[in-house]
């Protein structure tokens, strides 16, 4: 299966080492935005073609799929010029910015009828998985999910320190993970929402400060914490509080309340979230089946993100 790679920085190079343990997938052409960058990843990882026009990139021979790991505010329309191209398309999370996007790329999904997908990776970490599989068969309940996203963001820089060109965004990006997260392990959409927003930054114009708090319908409550201000460890830590048992995940690691590792050896082929949400892609291209993590799927995902944007906007 012949791929294209679209983006060049940090997380088209995590999707990059994840195909390289995939069988049977090539990335022959990379588009990115800049191009001497996207030049030095060609040459580095022995990509064939490389160019920063994604149409060109669309036209190569063979090309059967599109992964796009680009600055959130061109994800809709790049994923509907894939689509319309007559490719099938995995975007990093989000599908877009607004919900208004993220609809229109799902009529064009439907009317094109392409495989696509969002990389919503907590969906396919170990650790979220094998929580998920528990709460499936009953054999735990959730009572609370506790959650910590915390960045430090004061400058316009990405996960590796580089200056950016767009600017990021607590609720549609970094929420969306949770928001998603939440209605996938308690099986629907959160039947109330309420938020808190901090000052926005001076420069960037955004809020770095959020709280959001949803509830399921069957009674559990999610507690999310975020900032850009946060100077120390970084990333996202969830606290699931079961009627039996603690759990503490760190990305693909789980702990119990009292800090012992779980083997989840037995989860899945990997230990990557990142390499298994891209083993789904590949697999529903191949089987001709609607992914984990569709458009479809992940859409009352960005209708809850939207409700969450009016409840704040209606308090301002």
């Amino acid at each position: 299966m012949k791929v294209c790679m679209v983006g060049e920085g940090a997380f088209a190079n995590k999707h990059l080492d994840a195909i390289a343990r995939i069988e049977g997938v090539d990335v022959s052409v990379i588009c990115g935005g800049v191009a001497e960058m996207t030049e030095a990843v060609a040459r580095k990882r022995g990509i064939g073609f490389w160019t920063t026009d994604l149409a060109e990139a669309l036209d190569q021979p063979g090309i059967v799929a599109a992964i796009l790991a680009t600055p959130t505010p061109m994800h809709a329309v790049q994923a509907i010029q894939v689509m319309k191209a007559g490719k099938h398309v995995l975007i990093e999370i989000p599908m877009a910015d607004n919900l208004a996007d993220s609809e229109e790329l799902v009529r064009v999904k439907q009317e094109t009828g392409a495989v696509a997908m969002v990389n919503h990776v907590r969906r396919f970490n170990p650790s979220h998985q094998w929580i998920h599989k528990k709460l499936k068969l009953g054999e735990l309940n959730l009572q609370q999910l506790d959650v910590q996203t915390y960045f430090f963001r004061r400058k316009n820089i990405n996960a590796v320190g580089e200056a950016r060109s767009w600017t990021d965004n607590l609720l549609w990006h970094h929420a969306c993970h949770t928001v998603d997260l939440f209605q996938h392990q308690t099986g629907g959409p959160p039947s109330e929402v309420f938020a808190l927003q901090g000052p926005a930054h001076n420069k960037m114009a955004i809020a770095m400060d959020m709280c959001i708090g949803m509830k399921a319908q069957s009674g559990a409550v999610c507690n999310l914490s975020l900032s850009f201000n946060n100077d120390g460890p970084l990333g996202s830590y969830f606290r699931y509080i079961c009627d039996k048992g603690t759990y503490i995940a760190r990305y693909d690691d789980l702990l119990d309340g009292h800090e012992n590792l779980i083997d989840l050896s037995e989860v899945a082929v990997s230990m990557d979230g990142i390499e298994l949400a891209d083993r789904e892609f590949f697999a529903a291209i191949n089987e001709g089946r609607e992914p984990n993590s569709s458009v479809n799927q992940c859409l009352e995902t960005m209708r809850t993100l939207d409700r969450v944007e009016r409840f704040m906007f209606a308090r301002a």
